[in-house]
């Protein structure tokens, strides 16, 4: 079987959608025949709406380094220069809306000056008093 031209052509389906196709002409011995197969599109990334955290986890981190802020008198855009990052990754982070990496975690720590340990301790309370309510 050998593979003589290829191509690609739209077709509009019955749902008003466009369509790409790929035509392949072969020959099979003395015949030729055209094959026809549907190019199917890979969707990349997640979902909309999904997450790659529990958020659980991040809402309690979130909290216990808001707290920490506060009760430093530190602002949430000092804070995000002492740790090296946006102000706007900060009010996320502390929203509980992205997940920090351990790299980060330990930024933050060190910008709150505390040790990491003592920065997840507080994270595990929040998470603890969350479950007990």
């Amino acid at each position: 079987m050998h593979a003589l031209s290829t191509g690609a052509v739209g077709r509009e389906t019955n749902a008003s959608s466009y369509q790409e196709l790929n035509l392949t002409w072969f020959r099979l011995g003395c015949r030729t025949t055209l094959l026809l197969m549907q190019k199917h599109t890979v969707k990349r990334g997640r979902p909309a709406g999904s997450t790659t955290f529990q958020a659980e986890p991040a809402i309690a981190f979130g909290q216990a380094v808001r707290a920490l802020r506060a009760e430093r008198g530190i602002a949430q855009e000092e804070m995000a220069a002492l740790a090296s990052i946006e102000r706007s990754h900060m009010g996320k982070i502390e929203r509980g809306e992205h997940m920090p990496t351990l790299a980060l975690i330990l930024k933050i720590a060190a910008a709150l000056d505390v040790s990491a340990a003592d920065l997840m301790a507080v994270t595990e309370s929040n998470l603890r008093s969350k479950t007990e309510n």
